[in-house]
């Protein structure tokens, strides 16, 4: 994230609110309908970190934003789960049906230091991304709790990318299959390696490689309980039905995308 704030011009170590977008997830058409559909999943902070001690005086905000919108699903991402449970807002009880939080889990150190944090914390939908995935993770223990309910996993990019091994992936995927958690490999990362070879990879050749290598799993569903503003259930056939064009039939990230826009810009 650094090095992508660097090719705007921008300092990566600055933390800010955002002065537009902040409440994005409540944003209407002149019709008076929801900009963000019930059901759609929004990805928060996911170029900084939720639970910075900086950004406290922001968070009681975004959470109240969650809460008015209990038909849309929020994910959270966070290198900081000692910081979870004393930023929790005051309605929090046992966690809110929309909400998922992840830890970011790069290797064995930190799936060691931050799962058992996080599987003590009170949520409704958890789960782990390895990313970038710098060296062997092993979680068999932790999955076999039925807490976590995916496990995400990406190699690094960019200047001085560290290589991400398939055996790496191959033995946290079998992990996953073994304890009915889904598992979706995202894209290889700049520097892959395959039988002692390896690969340098640019751009969007890195989730292809991903989607093809086969190693993505589906486990069991995630049960999303979503409701309207009454907290009434939201009927299947009402939410959000993302639509996946060519392009997307190729990339490693369809099984976690909201789906293509039909922005145009692939024609």
């Amino acid at each position: 994230m650094y090095f992508l704030d660097s090719q705007h011009g921008r300092d990566g170590s600055e933390i800010y609110r955002t002065k537009a977008g902040f409440r994005y997830p409540l944003s209407k058409h002149r019709d008076g309908s929801w900009q963000v559909k019930s059901g759609e999943m929004l990805r928060v902070c996911m170029t900084s970190d939720f639970f910075l001690k900086e950004a406290d005086a922001w968070r009681d905000e975004a959470w109240d934003i969650m809460y008015r919108r209990p038909d849309v699903k929020f994910f959270l991402l966070t290198k900081r789960p000692e910081r979870v449970a004393k930023s929790l807002p005051w309605n929090w009880g046992d966690g809110w049906e929309n909400v998922m939080l992840n830890v970011t889990c790069e290797n064995q150190r930190r799936a060691d230091e931050r799962i058992p944090i996080l599987l003590g914390l009170p949520f409704k939908h958890k789960g782990v991304m390895c990313a970038p995935f710098i060296g062997p993770v092993s979680m068999r223990e932790h999955l076999a709790t039925g807490q976590i309910e995916q496990v995400l996993c990406d190699g690094e990019n960019y200047n001085g990318a560290r290589p991400c091994h398939y055996e790496w992936v191959k033995a946290l995927r079998d992990e996953c299959a073994e304890a009915n958690v889904t598992f979706v490999f995202c894209g290889t990362g700049r520097r892959f390696v395959k039988d002692g070879r390896t690969y340098k990879l640019e751009g969007r050749i890195q989730s292809e490689q991903a989607r093809k290598s086969g190693l993505s799993f589906e486990g069991k569903p995630i049960a999303w309980q979503l409701a309207d503003g009454w907290g009434m259930p939201i009927p299947k056939d009402q939410l959000y039905q993302p639509y996946f064009g060519e392009r997307c039939q190729t990339c490693g990230m369809q099984p976690i995308c909201n789906g293509c826009s039909r922005c145009g810009r692939c024609s």
